[in-house]
Protein backbone atom coordinates (compact mmCIF):
# COMPACT_ATOMS: atom_id res chain seq x y z
CA UNK A 1 0.00 0.00 0.00
CA UNK A 2 1.44 3.51 -0.80
CA UNK A 3 2.00 6.13 0.46
CA UNK A 4 -1.03 8.69 0.70
CA UNK A 5 -3.51 6.00 1.05
CA UNK A 6 -5.96 6.27 3.78
CA UNK A 7 -8.27 4.22 5.54
CA UNK A 8 -11.20 6.13 7.63
CA UNK A 9 -14.07 4.91 9.80
CA UNK A 10 -17.57 6.19 9.53
CA UNK A 11 -19.94 5.80 11.29
CA UNK A 12 -18.44 2.82 13.20
CA UNK A 13 -17.68 1.15 10.02
CA UNK A 14 -13.96 1.44 8.59
CA UNK A 15 -14.15 2.05 4.34
CA UNK A 16 -10.84 3.15 1.97
CA UNK A 17 -9.90 6.35 0.94
CA UNK A 18 -7.06 6.37 -1.50
CA UNK A 19 -4.93 9.30 -2.42
CA UNK A 20 -2.38 10.47 -4.99
CA UNK A 21 -2.43 7.59 -7.43
CA UNK A 22 -4.27 4.46 -5.66
CA UNK A 23 -5.52 1.30 -6.65
CA UNK A 24 -8.89 2.07 -8.98
CA UNK A 25 -12.29 0.93 -7.85
CA UNK A 26 -12.70 -2.34 -5.84
CA UNK A 27 -14.76 -3.73 -2.70
CA UNK A 28 -13.15 -3.31 -0.04
CA UNK A 29 -12.88 -7.42 0.45
CA UNK A 30 -11.58 -8.35 -2.87
CA UNK A 31 -9.46 -11.17 -2.75
CA UNK A 32 -9.73 -12.06 0.65
CA UNK A 33 -8.06 -15.51 1.82
CA UNK A 34 -11.51 -17.69 1.72
CA UNK A 35 -13.00 -15.84 -1.01
CA UNK A 36 -13.59 -16.59 -4.59
CA UNK A 37 -11.01 -18.72 -7.25
CA UNK A 38 -10.60 -22.14 -7.38
CA UNK A 39 -7.60 -24.00 -5.80
CA UNK A 40 -7.18 -26.04 -2.10
CA UNK A 41 -10.10 -23.36 -0.72
CA UNK A 42 -7.65 -22.12 1.60
CA UNK A 43 -6.14 -19.54 -0.06
CA UNK A 44 -7.00 -18.92 -3.25
CA UNK A 45 -3.86 -20.94 -4.54
CA UNK A 46 -4.51 -23.76 -7.03
CA UNK A 47 -3.92 -27.45 -5.62
CA UNK A 48 -1.16 -28.08 -7.83
CA UNK A 49 1.00 -24.56 -8.14
CA UNK A 50 4.51 -25.02 -5.70
CA UNK A 51 4.25 -23.33 -2.96
CA UNK A 52 6.72 -20.07 -2.99
CA UNK A 53 10.07 -20.02 -0.66
CA UNK A 54 11.95 -17.06 -0.26
CA UNK A 55 11.11 -13.62 1.13
CA UNK A 56 7.88 -11.77 0.11
CA UNK A 57 8.46 -9.33 -2.87
CA UNK A 58 7.72 -5.65 -3.07
CA UNK A 59 4.53 -6.54 -5.01
CA UNK A 60 3.26 -8.65 -2.08
CA UNK A 61 4.18 -6.97 0.47
CA UNK A 62 2.32 -3.79 -0.77
CA UNK A 63 -0.84 -6.25 -1.99
CA UNK A 64 -0.59 -8.61 1.56
CA UNK A 65 -0.35 -5.40 3.83
CA UNK A 66 -2.97 -3.28 1.55
CA UNK A 67 -5.94 -6.20 1.91
CA UNK A 68 -4.92 -6.67 5.53
CA UNK A 69 -5.51 -3.10 6.59
CA UNK A 70 -8.75 -3.24 3.79
CA UNK A 71 -10.24 -6.02 6.03
CA UNK A 72 -8.81 -4.66 9.57
CA UNK A 73 -10.67 -1.16 8.47
CA UNK A 74 -13.86 -2.60 7.27
CA UNK A 75 -14.21 -4.78 10.50
CA UNK A 76 -14.17 -7.58 8.87
CA UNK A 77 -11.64 -8.94 11.81
CA UNK A 78 -12.05 -13.02 10.60
CA UNK A 79 -11.18 -12.00 6.76
CA UNK A 80 -8.09 -10.23 7.94
CA UNK A 81 -7.18 -12.86 10.47
CA UNK A 82 -6.72 -15.06 7.58
CA UNK A 83 -4.21 -12.36 6.04
CA UNK A 84 -1.96 -13.00 9.41
CA UNK A 85 0.13 -15.96 10.42
CA UNK A 86 -1.48 -16.60 13.73
CA UNK A 87 -5.41 -15.96 12.28
CA UNK A 88 -6.71 -17.66 16.20
CA UNK A 89 -5.18 -14.71 18.26
CA UNK A 90 -5.18 -12.13 15.71
CA UNK A 91 -9.08 -12.03 15.08
CA UNK A 92 -10.50 -11.42 18.97
CA UNK A 93 -7.69 -8.74 19.12
CA UNK A 94 -8.88 -7.37 15.64
CA UNK A 95 -12.53 -7.97 16.93
CA UNK A 96 -11.48 -5.86 19.98
CA UNK A 97 -10.41 -2.93 18.67
CA UNK A 98 -13.89 -1.78 18.10
CA UNK A 99 -16.24 -4.47 20.65
CA UNK A 100 -13.79 -3.35 23.72
CA UNK A 101 -11.30 -0.71 23.13
CA UNK A 102 -14.59 1.03 20.82
CA UNK A 103 -12.64 3.30 18.23
CA UNK A 104 -15.18 4.70 16.35
CA UNK A 105 -13.76 6.94 13.58
CA UNK A 106 -10.42 6.71 13.03
CA UNK A 107 -8.05 7.30 9.78
CA UNK A 108 -4.34 5.05 8.99
CA UNK A 109 -2.32 6.39 7.03
CA UNK A 110 0.61 3.76 5.72
CA UNK A 111 4.12 4.89 5.03
CA UNK A 112 6.36 3.27 2.62
CA UNK A 113 7.78 0.43 3.33
CA UNK A 114 11.14 -0.61 4.57
CA UNK A 115 12.43 -3.72 3.18
CA UNK A 116 9.50 -6.22 4.30
CA UNK A 117 7.97 -3.60 7.11
CA UNK A 118 5.31 -1.34 6.32
CA UNK A 119 4.51 1.34 8.69
CA UNK A 120 1.51 3.37 9.45
CA UNK A 121 -0.04 6.12 12.10
CA UNK A 122 -3.76 6.42 13.62
CA UNK A 123 -5.81 9.40 14.15
CA UNK A 124 -8.52 7.99 15.69
CA UNK A 125 -11.61 8.57 18.01
CA UNK A 126 -12.42 6.77 21.22
CA UNK A 127 -16.73 7.00 22.11
CA UNK A 128 -17.89 5.86 25.04
CA UNK A 129 -21.42 6.14 27.00
CA UNK A 130 -21.28 10.16 25.73
CA UNK A 131 -17.27 10.73 25.85
CA UNK A 132 -15.59 11.34 23.43
CA UNK A 133 -11.82 12.09 22.66
CA UNK A 134 -9.44 11.65 19.79
CA UNK A 135 -6.57 9.52 20.11
CA UNK A 136 -3.30 9.35 17.55
CA UNK A 137 -0.51 6.90 17.66
CA UNK A 138 1.79 5.05 15.01
CA UNK A 139 2.57 1.42 14.08
CA UNK A 140 3.84 -1.17 12.18
CA UNK A 141 3.02 -4.64 10.64
CA UNK A 142 6.04 -6.89 9.14
CA UNK A 143 4.57 -9.30 5.93
CA UNK A 144 6.26 -12.85 5.99
CA UNK A 145 6.40 -15.88 3.72
CA UNK A 146 3.76 -18.58 5.19
CA UNK A 147 5.51 -21.72 6.49
CA UNK A 148 3.08 -24.02 4.82
CA UNK A 149 0.98 -22.29 2.38
CA UNK A 150 3.81 -20.01 1.03
CA UNK A 151 1.48 -16.99 1.03
CA UNK A 152 2.74 -13.19 1.48
CA UNK A 153 1.58 -12.92 5.32
CA UNK A 154 1.45 -10.35 7.98
CA UNK A 155 3.29 -11.29 11.02
CA UNK A 156 1.01 -11.17 13.10
CA UNK A 157 1.85 -9.68 16.90
CA UNK A 158 -0.09 -7.55 19.09
CA UNK A 159 2.18 -4.16 18.52
CA UNK A 160 0.17 -4.54 15.03
CA UNK A 161 -2.75 -2.81 16.70
CA UNK A 162 -0.84 -0.50 19.18
CA UNK A 163 2.88 -0.65 19.52
CA UNK A 164 2.35 -1.28 23.55
CA UNK A 165 0.53 -4.21 23.24
CA UNK A 166 2.58 -7.88 24.13
CA UNK A 167 1.35 -10.73 24.02
CA UNK A 168 -1.42 -11.76 26.16
CA UNK A 169 -2.66 -8.07 26.57
CA UNK A 170 -5.80 -6.43 25.33
CA UNK A 171 -7.15 -2.41 24.52
CA UNK A 172 -9.99 -2.19 26.53
CA UNK A 173 -11.95 1.39 27.13
CA UNK A 174 -14.14 2.23 30.11
CA UNK A 175 -14.48 3.09 33.71
CA UNK A 176 -10.87 2.60 34.35
CA UNK A 177 -9.56 -0.64 36.24
CA UNK A 178 -8.12 1.51 38.91
CA UNK A 179 -9.01 4.94 40.58
CA UNK A 180 -6.75 8.10 39.96
CA UNK A 181 -4.03 8.77 41.66
CA UNK A 182 -1.71 11.87 42.94
CA UNK A 183 1.51 10.55 43.25
CA UNK A 184 3.19 12.77 45.82
CA UNK A 185 7.12 12.82 46.69
CA UNK A 186 8.45 12.88 50.67
CA UNK A 187 8.51 16.41 50.61
CA UNK A 188 4.69 16.64 48.91
CA UNK A 189 5.53 17.57 45.27
CA UNK A 190 3.52 16.45 42.65
CA UNK A 191 5.18 12.98 40.77
CA UNK A 192 3.91 12.44 37.13
CA UNK A 193 4.96 10.00 34.48
CA UNK A 194 5.03 13.35 31.86
CA UNK A 195 7.84 15.00 34.42
CA UNK A 196 9.47 11.43 35.38
CA UNK A 197 9.27 8.94 32.55
CA UNK A 198 10.63 6.28 34.22
CA UNK A 199 7.89 6.11 36.70
CA UNK A 200 5.70 5.30 34.26
CA UNK A 201 5.23 1.65 34.98
CA UNK A 202 5.56 2.46 38.41
CA UNK A 203 2.92 5.06 38.87
CA UNK A 204 0.42 2.78 36.91
CA UNK A 205 1.40 -0.28 39.33
CA UNK A 206 1.13 2.10 42.66
CA UNK A 207 -2.42 3.65 41.07
CA UNK A 208 -3.79 -0.37 41.38
CA UNK A 209 -2.83 -0.92 44.81
CA UNK A 210 -3.42 2.18 46.52
CA UNK A 211 -6.22 4.20 44.59
CA UNK A 212 -8.96 3.19 45.94
CA UNK A 213 -7.01 2.84 49.71
CA UNK A 214 -6.34 7.22 49.14
CA UNK A 215 -9.87 7.98 48.36
CA UNK A 216 -9.58 8.73 44.39
CA UNK A 217 -12.09 7.70 41.91
CA UNK A 218 -11.95 6.29 38.58
CA UNK A 219 -12.39 7.83 34.96
CA UNK A 220 -13.49 6.89 31.48
CA UNK A 221 -10.09 5.84 29.90
CA UNK A 222 -8.40 3.49 27.04
CA UNK A 223 -6.24 1.30 28.28
CA UNK A 224 -4.01 -1.54 27.80
CA UNK A 225 -5.15 -4.63 30.08
CA UNK A 226 -2.11 -6.90 31.36
CA UNK A 227 -2.30 -10.40 32.04
CA UNK A 228 0.98 -10.09 34.22
CA UNK A 229 1.48 -10.47 38.02
CA UNK A 230 3.69 -7.93 37.97
CA UNK A 231 3.18 -5.98 35.23
CA UNK A 232 -0.28 -2.98 35.60
CA UNK A 233 -2.69 -2.10 33.72
CA UNK A 234 -1.31 1.38 31.37
CA UNK A 235 -3.38 3.87 30.94
CA UNK A 236 -2.95 4.91 27.07
CA UNK A 237 -5.85 7.51 26.78
CA UNK A 238 -8.34 9.19 29.36
CA UNK A 239 -11.45 10.61 28.23
CA UNK A 240 -12.52 11.75 31.64
CA UNK A 241 -10.70 12.46 34.72
CA UNK A 242 -11.18 10.55 37.84
CA UNK A 243 -10.97 12.36 41.54
CA UNK A 244 -7.10 11.42 41.92
CA UNK A 245 -6.79 10.29 45.70
CA UNK A 246 -3.23 11.51 47.16
CA UNK A 247 -0.65 9.23 47.52
CA UNK A 248 2.79 10.23 49.32
CA UNK A 249 5.43 7.86 48.76
CA UNK A 250 9.06 8.01 49.49
CA UNK A 251 10.76 9.23 46.53
CA UNK A 252 12.48 12.71 46.01
CA UNK A 253 11.30 14.94 43.38
CA UNK A 254 15.25 16.42 43.07
CA UNK A 255 16.69 13.05 42.82
CA UNK A 256 14.43 11.69 40.70
CA UNK A 257 14.71 14.16 38.43
CA UNK A 258 18.78 14.03 38.37
CA UNK A 259 18.48 10.16 38.54
CA UNK A 260 15.86 10.72 35.24
CA UNK A 261 18.70 12.73 33.19
CA UNK A 262 21.68 10.09 34.12
CA UNK A 263 20.07 7.49 32.83
CA UNK A 264 19.88 8.81 29.67
CA UNK A 265 23.39 9.04 29.09
CA UNK A 266 23.09 5.08 28.05
CA UNK A 267 20.23 2.97 25.51
CA UNK A 268 20.02 0.20 28.64
CA UNK A 269 21.05 1.51 31.99
CA UNK A 270 18.92 1.30 35.79
CA UNK A 271 19.41 3.40 38.85
CA UNK A 272 18.09 2.88 42.25
CA UNK A 273 19.00 5.56 45.20
CA UNK A 274 17.92 4.41 48.57
CA UNK A 275 18.79 6.46 51.97
CA UNK A 276 20.47 3.77 54.52
CA UNK A 277 18.98 5.33 57.89
CA UNK A 278 15.50 4.32 56.77
CA UNK A 279 15.48 2.07 53.58
CA UNK A 280 13.34 4.70 52.02
CA UNK A 281 13.62 4.76 48.05
CA UNK A 282 14.73 8.13 46.90
CA UNK A 283 14.67 7.31 43.10
CA UNK A 284 14.45 4.62 40.64
CA UNK A 285 15.21 5.72 36.79
CA UNK A 286 15.23 3.03 33.76
CA UNK A 287 16.28 4.18 29.98
CA UNK A 288 14.48 3.04 28.26
CA UNK A 289 11.97 4.65 30.30
CA UNK A 290 8.42 2.96 29.85
CA UNK A 291 7.64 -1.08 29.84
CA UNK A 292 10.09 -2.88 32.15
CA UNK A 293 11.16 -1.79 35.69
CA UNK A 294 15.15 -3.20 35.19
CA UNK A 295 15.62 -1.56 38.40
CA UNK A 296 13.44 -3.18 41.09
CA UNK A 297 12.55 -5.99 38.55
CA UNK A 298 16.16 -7.24 36.84
CA UNK A 299 17.80 -10.00 37.50
CA UNK A 300 21.87 -10.01 36.63
CA UNK A 301 25.05 -10.92 38.03
CA UNK A 302 26.26 -7.59 39.88
CA UNK A 303 29.98 -8.36 39.29
CA UNK A 304 32.37 -7.15 41.98
CA UNK A 305 30.38 -5.16 43.47
CA UNK A 306 29.09 -8.17 45.44
CA UNK A 307 32.31 -8.46 47.38
CA UNK A 308 30.54 -5.45 49.70
CA UNK A 309 28.96 -9.22 50.82
CA UNK A 310 31.48 -11.23 50.25
CA UNK A 311 34.49 -9.21 52.67
CA UNK A 312 31.49 -8.60 55.37
CA UNK A 313 31.21 -11.86 55.51
CA UNK A 314 35.07 -12.78 55.27
CA UNK A 315 36.14 -10.44 57.88
CA UNK A 316 32.84 -11.03 60.18
CA UNK A 317 34.10 -15.09 60.42
CA UNK A 318 37.49 -13.24 61.05
CA UNK A 319 39.31 -14.95 58.25
CA UNK A 320 40.69 -11.62 57.44
CA UNK A 321 40.45 -7.84 58.21
CA UNK A 322 40.94 -4.82 55.78
CA UNK A 323 44.44 -3.98 57.23
CA UNK A 324 45.72 -7.50 56.72
CA UNK A 325 47.69 -8.68 54.21
CA UNK A 326 46.17 -11.06 51.27
CA UNK A 327 47.64 -12.69 48.57
CA UNK A 328 46.91 -11.42 45.13
CA UNK A 329 48.34 -12.76 42.01
CA UNK A 330 47.47 -12.36 38.30
CA UNK A 331 45.41 -15.61 38.32
CA UNK A 332 44.09 -18.56 40.61
CA UNK A 333 42.84 -22.42 39.95
CA UNK A 334 40.08 -22.84 41.83
CA UNK A 335 38.84 -27.09 41.32
CA UNK A 336 39.38 -26.54 37.54
CA UNK A 337 38.07 -23.18 36.32
CA UNK A 338 40.84 -20.21 35.91
CA UNK A 339 40.12 -16.59 37.58
CA UNK A 340 42.13 -13.52 37.01
CA UNK A 341 42.24 -9.95 37.49
CA UNK A 342 41.32 -6.71 34.98
CA UNK A 343 44.20 -6.90 32.55
CA UNK A 344 46.49 -9.61 34.45
CA UNK A 345 47.27 -7.07 37.25
CA UNK A 346 48.63 -8.29 40.79
CA UNK A 347 49.17 -6.46 43.91
CA UNK A 348 52.28 -7.24 45.83
CA UNK A 349 52.36 -7.39 49.70
CA UNK A 350 49.03 -6.03 49.50
CA UNK A 351 45.92 -6.01 52.15
CA UNK A 352 42.13 -6.86 51.71
CA UNK A 353 41.66 -3.15 51.53
CA UNK A 354 44.44 -2.73 48.48
CA UNK A 355 42.65 -5.80 46.82
CA UNK A 356 39.00 -4.54 47.60
CA UNK A 357 39.94 -0.87 46.03
CA UNK A 358 41.63 -2.02 43.19
CA UNK A 359 38.74 -4.70 42.58
CA UNK A 360 41.32 -7.44 42.55
CA UNK A 361 39.31 -11.06 41.99
CA UNK A 362 42.05 -13.93 43.11
CA UNK A 363 42.34 -12.20 46.29
CA UNK A 364 38.87 -13.31 47.36
CA UNK A 365 39.01 -16.40 45.59
CA UNK A 366 42.20 -17.38 47.33
CA UNK A 367 40.04 -17.01 50.86
CA UNK A 368 37.16 -19.60 49.82
CA UNK A 369 38.74 -22.96 51.11
CA UNK A 370 39.21 -21.09 54.41
CA UNK A 371 35.31 -20.53 55.02
CA UNK A 372 34.94 -24.35 55.56
CA UNK A 373 31.25 -23.60 54.80
CA UNK A 374 29.73 -23.83 51.52
CA UNK A 375 26.66 -22.02 52.33
CA UNK A 376 28.66 -19.13 54.11
CA UNK A 377 28.17 -16.05 51.39
CA UNK A 378 24.66 -17.48 50.64
CA UNK A 379 23.85 -16.73 54.45
CA UNK A 380 25.71 -13.72 54.58
CA UNK A 381 23.64 -12.00 51.98
CA UNK A 382 19.92 -13.36 53.66
CA UNK A 383 20.96 -12.93 57.55
CA UNK A 384 22.64 -9.70 57.30
CA UNK A 385 22.00 -7.31 54.17
CA UNK A 386 18.22 -9.05 53.78
CA UNK A 387 18.46 -10.59 49.89
CA UNK A 388 15.86 -13.28 48.99
CA UNK A 389 13.42 -12.25 51.88
CA UNK A 390 10.37 -11.17 49.74
CA UNK A 391 10.65 -7.56 49.84
CA UNK A 392 7.48 -5.69 50.59
CA UNK A 393 8.20 -2.42 48.59
CA UNK A 394 4.38 -1.13 48.00
CA UNK A 395 5.75 -1.82 44.32
CA UNK A 396 6.44 -5.06 42.45
CA UNK A 397 10.68 -5.80 43.04
CA UNK A 398 12.33 -8.49 42.66
CA UNK A 399 14.76 -8.98 45.50
CA UNK A 400 17.72 -10.53 44.87
CA UNK A 401 19.09 -14.19 44.84
CA UNK A 402 22.50 -16.20 46.06
CA UNK A 403 21.96 -19.63 45.83
CA UNK A 404 24.54 -21.86 47.52
CA UNK A 405 26.94 -22.85 45.25
CA UNK A 406 30.27 -25.33 45.56
CA UNK A 407 33.38 -25.53 43.23
CA UNK A 408 34.14 -23.32 40.87
CA UNK A 409 30.79 -21.85 40.83
CA UNK A 410 31.18 -20.79 44.33
CA UNK A 411 34.38 -19.19 43.36
CA UNK A 412 32.34 -17.34 40.39
CA UNK A 413 29.93 -16.15 43.37
CA UNK A 414 32.49 -14.51 45.38
CA UNK A 415 33.21 -12.11 42.47
CA UNK A 416 29.52 -11.38 41.86
CA UNK A 417 29.34 -14.28 38.83
CA UNK A 418 27.82 -17.49 38.35
CA UNK A 419 24.26 -17.69 39.45
CA UNK A 420 24.10 -14.71 42.11
CA UNK A 421 20.78 -12.66 40.53
CA UNK A 422 20.69 -8.52 41.37
CA UNK A 423 19.27 -5.00 40.35
CA UNK A 424 19.85 -1.74 41.05
CA UNK A 425 17.67 -2.12 43.89
CA UNK A 426 19.47 -4.48 45.32
CA UNK A 427 22.81 -3.65 45.06
CA UNK A 428 21.85 -0.08 46.39
CA UNK A 429 20.17 -1.41 49.44
CA UNK A 430 23.32 -3.41 49.89
CA UNK A 431 25.39 -0.94 50.39
CA UNK A 432 22.65 1.07 52.05
CA UNK A 433 23.59 -2.08 54.87
CA UNK A 434 27.08 -1.74 55.09
CA UNK A 435 27.07 2.16 55.87
CA UNK A 436 24.19 1.41 58.41
CA UNK A 437 25.01 -1.44 59.92
CA UNK A 438 21.24 -3.20 59.95
CA UNK A 439 19.18 -3.84 56.70
CA UNK A 440 16.56 -1.65 56.40
CA UNK A 441 14.13 -2.94 53.77
CA UNK A 442 13.73 -0.67 50.61
CA UNK A 443 10.01 0.73 50.98
CA UNK A 444 8.67 3.06 48.45
CA UNK A 445 5.27 3.75 49.83
CA UNK A 446 5.30 4.41 53.34
CA UNK A 447 4.37 1.31 55.67
CA UNK A 448 2.07 2.97 57.79
CA UNK A 449 -0.54 3.30 54.72
CA UNK A 450 -1.39 -0.13 54.56
CA UNK A 451 0.38 -1.82 57.44
CA UNK A 452 2.04 -4.33 55.51
CA UNK A 453 4.80 -6.84 56.95
CA UNK A 454 8.41 -5.33 55.95
CA UNK A 455 11.09 -8.30 55.83
CA UNK A 456 14.03 -7.59 58.40
CA UNK A 457 17.40 -9.48 58.04
CA UNK A 458 17.67 -11.74 61.40
CA UNK A 459 21.09 -10.22 62.33
CA UNK A 460 23.12 -6.72 61.76
CA UNK A 461 26.54 -6.59 60.97
CA UNK A 462 28.85 -6.22 63.76
CA UNK A 463 30.11 -2.44 64.30
CA UNK A 464 33.39 -3.55 63.75
CA UNK A 465 32.98 -5.06 60.39
CA UNK A 466 30.74 -2.42 58.84
CA UNK A 467 33.34 0.25 59.70
CA UNK A 468 35.91 -2.03 58.32
CA UNK A 469 33.78 -2.41 55.01
CA UNK A 470 32.91 1.37 54.97
CA UNK A 471 36.46 2.26 55.09
CA UNK A 472 37.23 -0.05 52.31
CA UNK A 473 35.03 1.71 49.88
CA UNK A 474 35.83 4.99 51.02
CA UNK A 475 39.23 4.24 49.90
CA UNK A 476 38.15 3.16 47.00
CA UNK A 477 36.25 6.55 46.22
CA UNK A 478 39.39 8.14 47.27
CA UNK A 479 42.47 6.20 45.44
CA UNK A 480 41.33 3.21 43.73
CA UNK A 481 38.41 2.27 40.58
CA UNK A 482 36.02 4.56 41.83
CA UNK A 483 37.79 7.54 42.19
CA UNK A 484 37.32 8.95 38.81
CA UNK A 485 33.72 8.62 38.92
CA UNK A 486 33.14 9.89 42.48
CA UNK A 487 35.87 12.95 41.96
CA UNK A 488 32.63 15.13 42.00
CA UNK A 489 30.87 13.93 44.84
CA UNK A 490 31.24 15.45 48.06
CA UNK A 491 30.59 14.47 51.78
CA UNK A 492 31.37 11.06 53.76
CA UNK A 493 31.28 9.02 50.51
CA UNK A 494 32.29 5.77 49.24
CA UNK A 495 31.73 3.16 45.72
CA UNK A 496 32.74 -0.38 44.44
CA UNK A 497 33.12 -1.08 40.89
CA UNK A 498 31.61 -3.98 39.17
CA UNK A 499 32.33 -5.58 35.85
CA UNK A 500 29.76 -8.63 35.05
CA UNK A 501 30.81 -10.35 31.97
CA UNK A 502 27.57 -12.44 29.99
CA UNK A 503 27.53 -15.14 28.09
CA UNK A 504 27.47 -13.82 23.71
CA UNK A 505 28.23 -10.15 24.69
CA UNK A 506 31.31 -8.64 23.70
CA UNK A 507 31.55 -6.14 26.49
CA UNK A 508 30.58 -6.98 30.35
CA UNK A 509 27.96 -5.46 31.78
CA UNK A 510 28.77 -2.07 33.79
CA UNK A 511 27.70 -1.82 37.76
CA UNK A 512 28.97 0.75 40.72
CA UNK A 513 27.32 1.27 43.87
CA UNK A 514 28.51 4.37 45.78
CA UNK A 515 26.85 6.36 48.92
CA UNK A 516 27.27 9.69 50.17
CA UNK A 517 26.27 11.16 53.35
CA UNK A 518 22.85 9.19 54.14
CA UNK A 519 21.89 8.30 50.34
CA UNK A 520 23.14 5.34 48.47
CA UNK A 521 22.93 4.31 44.96
CA UNK A 522 23.68 1.77 42.61
CA UNK A 523 23.15 1.53 38.73
CA UNK A 524 23.88 -0.91 36.19
CA UNK A 525 24.69 -0.40 32.11
CA UNK A 526 24.11 -2.99 29.71
CA UNK A 527 27.47 -3.65 27.90
CA UNK A 528 29.01 -0.55 29.58
CA UNK A 529 32.67 -2.13 30.40
CA UNK A 530 33.95 -0.75 33.28
CA UNK A 531 31.79 -0.51 36.13
CA UNK A 532 33.73 3.18 36.77
CA UNK A 533 33.64 4.37 33.37
CA UNK A 534 29.80 4.32 32.38
CA UNK A 535 27.54 3.22 35.78
CA UNK A 536 30.02 5.13 38.21
CA UNK A 537 28.88 8.56 36.23
CA UNK A 538 25.02 7.81 36.78
CA UNK A 539 25.42 6.99 40.39
CA UNK A 540 27.95 10.21 41.14
CA UNK A 541 24.90 12.51 39.07
CA UNK A 542 22.30 10.79 41.83
CA UNK A 543 24.26 11.12 44.89
CA UNK A 544 24.88 15.02 44.05
CA UNK A 545 21.46 15.66 43.95
CA UNK A 546 21.32 14.44 47.42
CA UNK A 547 20.71 16.20 50.36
Amino acid sequence: MRSGAKVAVIGGVFVLVVGGVGYGAYNVLDGLGGGGGGGDGSDGRPASAAVKTGPPSKAEISETSKKFLEAWAAGEAADASQLTNNATEAKPALSGYGAQAHVTKAVITPGPATGTTVPFTVKATVSYEGKSKPWSYSSELTVVRGLTTGRALVDWKPSVIHPDLADGESLKTGEASAPSIEALDHNGKVLTKEKYPSLGPILDALREKYGEKVGGTAGIETWIESTGEDTPDRTLLTLSKGKPGKLQTTLDADVQAAAEKAVKQYSQASVVAVRPSTGSIRAVANNPATGFNAAMLGKQAPGSTMKIVTASMLIEKGLTGANQKVECPKTVLYQGRTFQNLAGFSIPDGTLTTSFARSCNTAFIKLIDDTKDDAALAEEARDVFGIGLDWKTGSASFDGSVPEATGGEAAAQYIGQGTIQMNALNMASITATARNGTFRQPVLVPQELDGRQLATASRSLPASVSQQVTNMMRQTASWGTGKAAMASVGGDKGAKTGSAEVDGQATSNSWFTGFSNDLAAAAVVQSGGHGGDAAGPVVAQVLRAGP
